[in-house]
């Protein structure tokens, strides 16, 4: 990637105008958020399940490779739902096939969770499709190019974060 993009500007490439700038940074965060919901939507709809129900999912497929496990009251804290929240989304993807309850071997009142079935199966394919495809396109960034985004969007992150909670960064 290169700062001398150009963009809406209608002179010659090396008009002042024609480089990117604030505004256009905000709108391509914007289209890619937008992309990026619809992406999300369309998975969730394919799957049969909501933003809770794939959010569940990708904690406990996120575990499950890093060799870890996860029970209810773990889940609901990672989604920051409450504990009959939980329990109403676990009985669902339970029903569907999404996830399995298993003794927990170190508590035995306690249950683990993990993903499972052929309905996982296919939620991984969907996830995984997405992923690849996501990380294909900033294997082609240069390092430099990655640092700058990188630092850009956690200081976005962190603009966001201090805004919802009522300060300033």
């Amino acid at each position: 990637m290169t700062t001398e993009v150009t963009t809406r500007a209608t002179g010659f490439w090396y008009d002042d105008g024609s480089r990117i700038d604030a505004v256009d940074v905000l709108n391509a965060l914007r289209r890619y958020r937008t992309a990026e919901s619809a992406s999300q939507r369309r998975a969730r709809e394919a799957l049969g399940i909501g933003e809770n129900a794939m959010a569940a999912l990708r904690v406990l497929v996120d575990a499950d490779a890093a060799g870890r496990t996860v029970n209810a009251k773990q889940l609901a804290e990672r989604l920051g739902i409450t504990a009959a929240s939980t329990s109403a989304l676990v009985d669902r993807l339970v029903r569907t096939g999404h996830v399995e309850r298993h003794p927990d071997p170190t508590d035995r009142r306690g249950v683990i969770l993990s993903a499972s079935g052929p309905a996982m199966r296919r939620a991984l394919l969907v996830i995984d499709d997405l992923e690849s495809r996501t990380l294909g396109v900033a294997d082609r960034l240069s390092t430099e190019d990655a640092a700058v985004i990188v630092g850009f969007l956690d200081e976005m992150t962190a603009m966001v974060d201090a805004v919802d909670s009522g300060s300033r960064a």
